[in-house]
């Protein structure tokens, strides 16, 4: 077990805790830039799948996990940044341009919702978001002449200084460059005065509030935020799927995208990754089981948006704090065995004075 001794204050605000970090993330880093070399062309595309939904679960992760607002209609968000990139390109905008500008259009809606619902918290914000998502659905097939309608809307492929990028791998390493660059930006977001104040804000309007923190000023940023790197995940999304339809960012996507958040980990940017990696493989594993399951059951129409509901309510009960929570149990009870107490993560029910007065 690693014991850190902290002799200044500047420690408590370095994005990693000591130099072992530094080690495992770079290693992991390298292998991710060494794995199109030696990986099948359907693994690539899997893999590159996996980074967008990540980059994504970032995004609603600092909404949901890091300001606790809860969102259904992040798939709007993807939307929105894919079809902004899409029709930008096709007017023979350069990819450096249209990229940054899907965030940024995306961000602009994020305010759009954030700021008529400052005052909604649990299961009205939902309503509303996926109220949100239900409306800009209807947008994308009804606004022929920027989307296409429901004919949909072909992705011209990217372009760097002048050369088109059309294969899977240089998508892959786009992505890769797109998460890292999200993750070390939301890392020093959250450590920021304004990372500090979502976060009261998600433990304790009231508290965070008689602290001097702007509660519509920091929901409104969260928001922002939020929508603007899953504007920039749905521009990949684009690249990545080659045609946009508007069915293709409907309330299952969102709920794909609150699963990825719920099992990886609530309240981890660790959590965003393995729940990519976790709504990345589900329906290839599914697709993998129901060649074995019997025809009664395999040819049930809504299996995979059932075992996605299935699966979420199943976390919530049985373990809240997701993968990521589940990784750091097992981590501990090895670092402090034989004298690891079972009642180390027993969850208690404990109420701010502030919180009783509702």
């Amino acid at each position: 077990m690693r014991f850190i001794f902290k002799t200044r204050y500047e420690q408590d605000l370095n994005i990693a805790r000591h130099g072992g970090d530094w080690f495992w993330y770079g290693l992991l880093l390298v292998l991710m830039v060494l794995a199109p070399l030696v990986l099948d062309l359907f693994y690539i595309g899997e893999l590159t799948l996996v980074l967008i939904y990540a980059i994504a679960g970032v995004g609603l992760m600092l909404l949901v996990g890091y300001t606790g607002l809860v969102s259904l209609g992040h798939a709007a968000f993807l939307g929105i940044g894919a079809y902004t990139n899409a029709y930008f390109l096709g007017q023979g905008w350069p990819f450096l341009i249209t990229f940054p500008l899907s965030g940024i259009v995306a961000a602009l809606a994020g305010i759009a919702i954030g700021v008529p619902t400052l005052r909604m918290t649990g299961l009205y914000l939902a309503i509303a978001t996926l109220a949100f998502s239900i409306i800009v659905e209807k947008v994308f097939s009804h606004w022929s002449s920027v989307t296409g309608g429901f004919d949909g809307l072909p992705v011209d492929a990217p372009d760097l200084f002048g050369y088109e990028l059309w294969e899977p791998w240089q998508l892959y390493y786009i992505a890769l460059v797109v998460l890292v660059l999200v993750l070390w930006g939301s890392a020093n977001l959250l450590r920021s005065p304004t990372g500090r104040a979502m976060v009261a804000v998600r433990d304790s309007e009231v508290s965070a509030q008689s602290m001097g923190v702007n509660l519509a000023w920091t929901k409104t940023i969260a928001f922002a935020v939020s929508a603007g790197i899953t504007g920039l995940a749905g521009a990949l999304f684009g690249h990545f799927v080659q045609h946009l339809a508007p069915d293709s960012f409907a309330i299952l996507l969102s709920i794909q995208l609150l699963l990825l958040v719920v099992v990886g980990g609530v309240g981890s940017l660790h959590g965003a990754i393995y729940g990519a990696i976790f709504v990345g493989a589900l329906p290839q594993l599914i697709a993998i089981a129901r060649d074995y399951l019997p025809p009664a059951v395999s040819q049930i129409p809504g299996l995979e948006p059932g075992l996605f509901g299935v699966i979420l309510v199943l976390f919530i009960i049985f373990e809240p704090f997701g993968i990521y929570g589940r990784w750091r149990k097992v981590k501990l009870y090895f670092d402090l065995f034989p004298l690891y107490k079972k009642a180390t993560f027993k969850r208690q029910k404990a109420y701010l004075k502030t919180e009783r007065l509702r």
